[in-house]
Formats: structure tokens, sequence, C-alpha cells
């Protein structure tokens, strides 16, 4: 989980807390960044960006002591105030919003995906260091309950050499909801593959290295519907691994979130990590966060399926996604390592768009 160091080394490392402007209110803002920034030592949410009147109220009433502005341009106006932009507005802003913040000479995180294209992430990544500036892509996944309980069992070799990945992140939404998200239009990122699929993708990549091949399918199911919301995803890893990636809103019975096939054994868990649930309830990080009913730990074994008790429980390592914006802060403050450097999510927009290219012309992909 390491990527390119900041460029504050601890000589030059400005003195916290560190004043954030975060731009966008809406579910990735409000629900997501705004709360993490709040509860991560050594960051304080200064500004808020949002030119929508309810969620100014939304922010002041859930954060006092912060600023709103309506644009961007407010924002950086104040440019020499701040320490650091976090950008979580809609997909198409990324690039233009972040090329901005570091001519500015302000560190960057971007939500995922951080572009439209690996090459306008490789040319921000290039800006970036360039400028010496921290450039740095919030892909929380990484420290989902799963993600993390999985790490441990590779690192302890619990299920020998790892054949095949089973990755599923489904759901039941008939009926479109409408906005920028399910936009058919190109400009818009939308749709479920750079949606989901940059979480599921950059944890396989993350997991087991490289993809060499990919295949894909990718349908619109749902009427009224304009961007995919149900695709598939097959890489094969350089290291011999085959994942098998799914999104879906189409998904009427949800099949388990991970499937992992070994030489010695497998594991098998079911359910999505809680963290995002408890935010959306309001709660926020302190004692027992991340942590799930030991009824949902999944199950390591061979010859005999989880459901009929075979195998052994595996428990769940807690989510933590507090942690990311904790290493943001040590990585300005302290000259830490980058969680989740722009390189790295520019290696993952190369796989979506050879998936894209390959569910269009219906080819396996070489990269």
């Amino acid at each position: 989980m390491t990527g390119t160091p900041s460029g504050n080394p601890p000589g030059n490392a400005p003195r916290g807390p560190l004043r954030v402007g975060l731009v966008g209110y809406g579910l990735a803002g409000s629900v997501f960044h705004a709360p993490l920034i709040a509860a991560t030592e050594g960051l304080t949410l200064d500004t808020v960006v949002t030119s929508n009147p309810d969620r100014q109220r939304q922010a002041r009433a859930e954060f006092p002591d912060v600023r709103t502005v309506a644009g961007p341009d407010e924002l950086f106006e104040r440019a020499a105030e701040l320490d650091l932009i976090v950008i979580a507005s809609p997909n198409k802003t990324h690039v233009p919003l972040a090329t901005t913040a570091l001519e500015a000479g302000l560190p960057v995180v971007v939500d995922k995906p951080v572009a439209g294209t690996a090459a306008e992430a490789r040319e921000l990544a290039a800006l970036a260091e360039e400028r010496g500036l921290l450039l740095s892509v919030f892909q929380n996944r990484r420290w989902d309950n799963d993600f993390l309980t999985l790490r441990q069992l590779l690192a302890e070799d619990a299920l020998g050499d790892v054949w095949r990945f089973e990755s599923r992140f489904e759901r039941w939404r008939p009926k479109p909801k409408g906005g920028w998200r399910e936009s058919g239009d190109p400009a818009e990122i939308g749709g479920l593959l750079y949606d989901l699929g940059s979480h599921v993708v950059d944890q396989a990549l993350v997991l087991f290295g490289p993809a060499t091949q990919v295949y894909a399918e990718s349908v619109v199911r749902r009427a009224g519907a304009e961007a995919d919301d149900d695709t598939f995803l097959a890489i094969t890893h350089a290291n011999g691994v085959r994942s098998h990636l799914y999104v879906s809103a189409t998904a009427a019975q949800l099949g388990p979130r991970f499937r992992v096939l070994g030489s010695k054994a497998g594991y098998v868990k079911h359910g999505l990590d809680p963290q995002e649930a408890a935010l959306r309830e309001g709660k926020r990080p302190g004692p027992g966060w991340g942590e799930e009913d030991e009824s949902l730990w999944g199950r390591v074994g061979s010859g005999e399926s989880p459901v009929t008790g075979g195998g052994s429980v595996a428990a769940t390592v807690p989510g933590d996604y507090p942690a990311y914006y904790a290493a943001v802060a040590k990585a300005l403050l302290e000259g830490g390592p980058n969680p989740v450097g722009a390189r790295e999510a520019a290696a993952a927009l190369d796989v979506l768009e050879a998936a894209r290219r390959s569910a269009r012309d219906g080819v396996v992909v070489t990269l």
C-alpha cells in the first residue's frame, strides 16, 4: 500500500493541524470524506465547496466551524490559507480541479476514479512529481474488512498458491436513480465499470499484481438506464492468478463478496464491510469502529461448501477507513509514503479502459 512519498520532507513539513478544503458535498463528500477528515489527528476541515444551499446548511450543521463557498474559484482564491485540497465532486471535474490545485502549490486527494483515462492520470502524477506535491487517490476499499482479512490470510499462506480470485460488488437497484453516475454521456465518466469497477480492479491489482490480459462483458439492463449497470471482468495477472470481478445494480440474489480458491484451501466471505453503512447513519470513528458481527465472518476450508459448515471460521479483521487519512496526514507532516499513488490508479485505469474495449469489441485485450 505504498506509493510515491509526499513532496513535504520532515524538515519542511507544515505545522498541523493541516487546513483542508473539500470540493463537493454529495455522497462522497458528506458521507466519506468530511467525517474521516474531521476524525483524523493533524487535519481540520476548513472549507466545503458546494453550490447547493441545502448542502451548505448541512455542512455547517454537521461541522459548525467549517466555512462554505459556492464554487472552487472562491476556494483557490484562498489557496495560501489551505494545506490540502480534497476533490469529491463529479468524475468529469477531477482532472481540471486537481490540475488547478497542484498548479496552486497544494497537495491533493482525489476520489476515484482519479481521471477518465490512464494517460490523464499519469499526466497528473507527472505534474505532482514536478511540483513536489502529494497526489493521492481515495481508494478506501483497500481498508475494507474483507480485503484486510484476505491480505492477512495470504500473508499467512493459509490458502496456498491462489488460482482464482472472485470479487463481487453487487446491488439490487432495479430502477435507475438518475444523475451523472448513470448518464450515458461519455464526458460524465459514469457507469458501474468506472464506479464500483474502480474498487474491485484496484483490489485485484494490489493483491495479485499487474494484469496481462483483460476480458469483459458489459450491458445496460434496466429500462431507462443509459450507462452500464451489469459488468463482468476477467483479468489474467502476470503471476498466473485469474481474477473474476462482478459489478452489478441488477443482482436479485447477491453472491459472496469474495471467493478465493487456492492450492491448499479457499476463503469465502459474504456481506459488505459495515463502514459505509455506519457513516451513512451518522456514526463516526471511535472504539469498535469497523468491527463486524461474528455471524458474518467468512470461512476457510477445502472440499465442502461453507454454506453447509465446511471449513473453519476466519475472524474478520476490522475495517479501517480512518487509516487512509491518517496516512495522508503522516505523508504531509512527516514525509511518510503516499497511501495510494496516482500511478497505481493509472494502472487500474489501464485495466478499465481495456475492459471497455473488450466489452465493446468482444475481444481479449492484451496489456
